[in-house]
């Protein structure tokens, strides 16, 4: 999942994917703005109003954030937002880019948004028009967001085992599919015999509903091919006077004329044709001819004489098949378009009324699928639990070995699973699995482990999500990290503890970071300056790459507030030094 929150750092995978360029147009006081990013770790300063969470805003809208009319800028139709991405080794992100049928030849990925000052947005990916979910899909894989807002995450608990699922994501995915599978073949058949247990009055009307239905079809006795041979018996009847005189007048031109009909006169040319037929292949060819189509002629007589001698007007029998058409037409418009149609109808509401019918045998034959399935779902809520167990020690000596890197040394974290996993049942079934797992923590020697969201301080909050992203970004394979500001209420060597363990994350992630501490900014790889101007009346916000000396001069704008000293300028190049060494 991406969040949008306040606080920045962007993370570049290093020498591999990153977001190598944003381009910002009329976004709130954002006129045209565009940002090239490198790899490693890049910092973003400057005065509070800049725009520098604008900045981030733009990313969180590109990657998916819910967006607003609001974010136009004054006075402008629309606001457009736009990123470039490399993939050389994001295999996540070509697999969802490949469901999505998106080309991605050239390893270069362009997404793009719109959003209109009427409320519509437009959102593409490498020119392809995709909806607000796919594009959000998409840049899950591509760019993580961190801040404030994000710790809370760690202050619910219902959010824990999810955060254990990510850390051992790769070890637990096939389990993990084996027992959805499991608990959506169960929760289907639960929902049936509910159905049949609860629904008791439904299931009577249904019965009334279906048994009138049948009887209707039944007593209709209706065969297959009835309608149409109806239909043609009803044309016959209904034209009768027009069917009779063509009828006389063929008949009449073949035979009807004893002096002069055509059977004679066809017969006349055999004759003469036969005569001759010896002399030369072409008579005797146009001989057999005319013998041949006055035989064929000759029996056509026959037959139109019969036809006549049968063709009789009665119209109690067009009474009747009008009645019996109108039978078919009121079933058809009920049960089928065709008397095939009606009949199949028939027969599935027949084994329909059949089973409810035999209510009881249904309720027992699920209830024997329920115990099935429901002891099929644990063993499989099981494995998994001991996946996760498994997992969230090697999670445990992680976050601790984090946790002393930014000073939190005395700190106990600590998975806890509600229950062992041999006395998980069909109650603690959900669909993410069996267990509930909360995280809980002792922050202080002596102390009791009590739930991390009733303990934990804001500052306590943050280096432990930043230990936890240190620890996830190696197993997430996200192309860019951005952290907003994750270092606020801390100073000291804590700062520095930070600084270093938010570049150790830019090992694996392309890393952007909204700071407003020193000790984060020396450390940066490369650093961008935020700042904002009035043009024509106009607030508009500017942004500059800062080059060694103008590095050391803003980190020392940062130590020192308004006035820079030289002091304050050779403490700006000690913490450069530092974190150079370091690097």
């Amino acid at each position: 999942m991406v969040s949008f929150i306040t606080h920045l750092c962007v993370g570049v995978r290093r020498f591999f994917d990153l977001l190598q360029e944003l381009m910002i147009k009329n976004f709130a006081i954002i006129h045209n703005l565009s940002l090239h990013f490198q790899e490693g770790m890049s910092v973003l300063t400057g005065e509070t109003g800049a725009g520098k969470s604008i900045i981030i805003d733009a990313v969180g809208l590109l990657a998916g954030g819910r967006g607003s009319s609001e974010f136009v800028r004054h006075g402008e139709k629309k606001c457009v937002l736009e990123g470039m991405f490399t993939l050389e080794n994001n295999e996540d992100a070509h697999q969802i880019l490949e469901e999505y049928g998106i080309d991605q030849e050239d390893q270069t990925l362009i997404v793009q948004r719109e959003i209109y000052a009427s409320g519509r947005t437009v959102c593409r990916v490498n020119g392809r028009l995709v909806t607000i979910a796919a594009l959000r899909d998409i840049c899950s894989h591509l760019v993580d967001i961190h801040g404030q807002n994000e710790h809370q995450e760690l202050m619910r608990p219902e959010r824990h085992l999810s955060l254990l699922d990510t850390f051992g994501a790769k070890e637990l995915q096939e389990q993990y599919q084996i027992y959805t599978e499991s608990y959506q073949q169960y929760k289907k058949v639960k929902k049936e015999y509910d159905e049949w247990q609860h629904n008791e009055q439904e299931l009577a009307q249904r019965i009334d509903i279906l048994q009138f239905q049948t009887d209707e079809i039944e007593a209709a006795k209706l065969e297959v091919g009835e309608e149409e041979r109806l239909s043609e018996e009803k044309n016959r009847l209904v034209n009768y006077q027009r069917v009779m005189q063509s009828l006389s007048a063929a008949y009449a031109a073949l035979q009807g004329n004893e002096e002069n009909n055509g059977l004679d006169a066809v017969g006349q040319a055999m004759e003469a044709m036969g005569s001759i037929e010896d002399l030369d292949s072409q008579y005797k060819r146009l001989s057999e001819m005319i013998t041949n189509t006055y035989f064929q002629l000759q029996e056509a007589a026959s037959d139109l004489f019969d036809q006549l001698d049968e063709l009789a007007y009665d119209e109690n029998r067009l009474n009747e098949i009008e009645e019996r058409l109108d039978v078919i037409h009121q079933l058809k418009r009920k049960y089928g378009a065709s008397i095939e149609d009606i009949l199949k109808f028939q027969s599935q509401a027949s084994e329909e009324l059949e089973r409810i019918q035999d209510r009881e045998g249904q309720i027992n034959k699920l209830s024997s699928q329920l115990e099935e399935l429901a002891q099929r779902m644990v063993e499989k809520g099981r494995v998994l639990s001991d996946i996760r167990r498994e997992k969230a020690e090697l999670l445990e000596n992680e976050i601790h070995e984090q946790l002393k890197e930014l000073y939190m040394d005395k700190v106990i974290f600590d998975v806890r699973f509600k229950k062992e996993a041999n006395e998980l049942t069909i109650e603690d079934a959900g669909s993410s699995g069996l267990d509930k797992v909360e995280f809980y923590v002792s922050t202080n020697p002596g102390e009791p482990l009590n739930p991390l969201a009733k303990v934990a301080s804001g500052g306590e909050l943050s280096r432990m999500m930043l230990a936890m992203k240190t620890v996830f970004s190696k197993n997430q394979g996200i192309t860019s990290i951005i952290f907003d500001e994750v270092d606020t209420g801390v100073s000291g060597r804590v700062a520095q503890a930070i600084a270093e363990k938010i570049h150790s994350i830019a090992a694996h992630s392309q890393v952007l970071c909204i700071t407003h501490l020193p000790q984060v900014a020396a450390t940066a790889d490369n650093h961008f300056y935020i700042s904002k101007k009035v043009e024509d009346e106009r607030t508009t916000t500017s942004v500059s790459i800062l080059e060694e000396e103008e590095k050391v001069e803003e980190v020392a704008r940062m130590l020192a507030g308004t006035e820079i000293t030289p002091l304050t300028i050779e403490t700006a190049k000690e913490l450069r030094k530092i974190a150079h060494k370091q690097k």
